[in-house]
C-alpha cells in the first residue's frame, strides 16, 4: 500500500506539472541549482522540546560556513509523516527530513544513500535499509536495559557488574529483598505489565530483550524467526521467560498488573525500587516532572545492566528513536555537508550539552547531564550494544498483542511454558492477518 501511495504521489505531481507548468524542477533546472552556490538549506525538527537548541545549532553552522539553516518546527503530537507528505505534494520538501524506523518505507527510492559518508564509520546507530543502503543519520540514541539505583545496590552489598546471568541476577534480587523493609522499599523491581495503556513497554521494549540481548548489532536471527509467521526459539525463550518470572516474583504486588507509567517512574525516582524496567528516557522525567522526588531520594546515581537471561549476555539495547534523512530532490551535497558537521565537535557540543542528547558517535567526548547519559556513552564506546530489532515487528504486534501475554503471566494466569505458548499463539494469529 505504501508503494502504491508513493506511486500515486508521483503520478499526481506529473499531472500537476502538465496542467500548471509549475511542478518539480526539470533536470536542467536541478543541475543549475545544484551547481550554483548554496545559501540556505532547510531542516525539519520533530523534537519541539529542543526547538531553541536547534536554532542555536543552525546559527553556529551559519557562523562557521556562511550557509543559513532554516529550522522548520513540528508541534508535539503532530503526524510527522503526513506533514512531510504535504510538503512533498506542494513541492516544498525540506532538504533534511526526520523519520522513525517505520517512516522510511513511505519514501522508498526517494532518499539519498549515505553509506559513503565519513560519519558512518563512527556510529552503530545509523538507519540501514537492506535495499537502499544507509538512509538515516542518528542525532541521539536511547537505551533499553535493567536500570538500577546504585545507592540501594551498594547498601545491599550488590555489585552490579557481578550480575552476568540468571543465577547472579536472582542472588542480587534476594539480597535486596532481604533488606527491603529496612530500606523502605515498595519492591525490588518496578516491573509493570498493564497492557491497555502501558503495552508498549512489555510488548515492545522488554520483548525486544528476547530478540536482541547478547547479539551483534547486525544479527537478525530471532526477529527473522519471529517474522517467519510468529516462530520462537523455544530454548532461548524459556530462558527469557525465567527472567520475566523473576520480575513477576519481586515486582510491586499492588501495581505490577495495573500500574501506570507515571507511577512506575515516580516510585523509582523516589527510591522505592532498586530496579526498573524502563529505558534511558526516564532520566528526563527524573530531572523534570519528578525532580522533587528524585532530590528527596538524594539524586542517587543510576546505572543499567543487560537483561542477562543467559550467562555472558553483556549488551544493552540501543538505537536512535528517529533519524535525519536527505530527499534526492533537495540540495543533496549541502545537506550531506551539514550532517557531517553535525557529527563533529562543535555541533556535538550543542546537541549533547545543550539539547541533552546522548551522542551515538563513538568519538564524542561530550556527556549530557541526563542521569543515564554517561552510562549509555560507556556502553557505546566499549561496543557493548545490541540493536532494536523489535522495531521490525509488524505494527502493533508488541503493544496491542504480545503485551497481554505479559500481563497474564504477571497475574499468575500463565506459567512460564504457558507464557511462551501464549506469545506464539498471539504472534501466529497476527501474522496470519497480514
Amino acid at each position: 500500500m505504501k508503494k502504491l501511495f508513493i506511486a500515486f504521489l508521483i503520478s499526481l505531481l506529473a499531472i500537476n506539472n502538465v496542467l500548471t507548468g509549475c511542478g518539480k524542477k526539470t533536470s536542467t533546472e536541478s543541475e543549475v541549482s545544484e551547481s550554483a552556490p548554496v545559501e540556505k538549506i532547510t531542516l525539519l525538527n520533530t523534537k519541539s522540546e529542543v526547538a531553541t537548541q536547534m536554532e542555536t545549532l543552525a546559527s553556529k553552522y551559519t557562523q562557521e560556513t556562511g550557509i543559513t539553516v532554516e529550522v522548520m518546527g513540528v508541534d508535539a503530537g503532530a503526524d510527522v509523516q503526513a506533514m512531510i507528505k504535504g510538503y512533498y505534494l506542494s513541492d516544498q520538501m525540506p532538504d533534511i527530513i526526520s523519520c522513525e524506523a517505520s517512516g522510511f518505507s513511505n519514501w522508498e527510492g526517494l532518499l539519498v544513500d549515505l553509506s559513503d559518508q565519513n560519519w558512518v564509520s563512527r556510529t552503530d546507530a545509523e538507519f540501514v535499509d537492506s535495499k537502499y543502503g544507509t538512509l538515516g543519520f542518528p542525532f541521539t540514541t536511547e537505551a533499553i536495559g535493567l536500570a538500577y539505583n546504585a545507592d540501594i545496590l551498594s547498601k545491599c552489598g550488590v555489585d552490579p557488574s557481578s550480575i552476568t546471568g540468571p543465577a547472579s541476577m536472582r542472588s542480587a534480587f534476594e539480597k535486596i529483598d532481604a533488606k527491603k523493609d529496612e530500606l523502605g522499599l515498595r519492591a525490588v523491581i518496578g516491573y509493570f505489565t498493564e497492557a491497555e495503556n502501558l503495552g508498549w513497554s512489555a510488548g515492545n521494549h522488554i520483548f525486544g530483550a528476547y530478540i536482541d540481548s547478547g547479539l551483534d548489532r547486525s544479527d537478525t536471527t530471532y526477529i527473522d524467526l519471529l517474522n517467519d509467521g510468529g516462530k520462537l526459539d523455544e530454548s532461548r525463550f524459556m530462558d527469557y521467560a525465567a527472567m520475566i518470572g523473576l520480575f513477576n516474583e519481586y515486582s510491586d504486588p499492588d501495581l505490577k498488573t495495573t500500574g501506570e507509567y507515571a507511577d512506575q517512574v515516580k516510585n523509582f525516582a523516589s527510591g522505592k525500587y532498586a530496579f526498573i524496567t524502563q529505558g534511558s528516557w526516564i532520566g528526563a522525567s527524573m530531572t523534570g516532572d519528578n525532580a522533587s522526588e528524585y532530590a528527596s531520594a538524594g539524586n542517587f546515581k543510576v546505572g543499567m545492566i543487560p537483561y542477562a537471561f543467559q550467562d555472558g549476555m553483556d549488551t544493552i539495547l540501543t538505537s536512535a528513536p528517529s533519524w535525519w534523512a536527505i530527499p534526492k530532490e533537495g540540495q543533496v551535497e549541502a545537506a550531506k555537508a551539514f550532517l557531517e558537521w553535525c557529527s563533529e565537535s562543535s555541533a556535538q557540543k550543542i546537541l549533547v550539552e545543550e539539547a541533552g542528547f546522548v551522542s551515538p558517535f563513538t568519538d564524542c567526548t561530550f556527556v549530557a547531564s541526563d542521569p543515564f547519559a554517561s552510562v549509555i556513552s560507556e556502553y557505546i564506546s566499549s561496543g557493548k550494544t545490541s540493536n532494536w530489532h523489535w522495531m521490525d515487528m509488524p505494527s502493533g504486534l508488541g503493544q496491542r498483542g504480545l503485551s497481554f501475554a505479559f500481563q497474564k503471566y504477571a497475574s499468575g494466569e500463565l506459567d512460564a511454558k504457558g507464557f511462551m505458548e501464549e506469545i506464539k499463539s498471539i504472534a501466529t494469529k497476527w501474522y496470519e492477518t497480514l
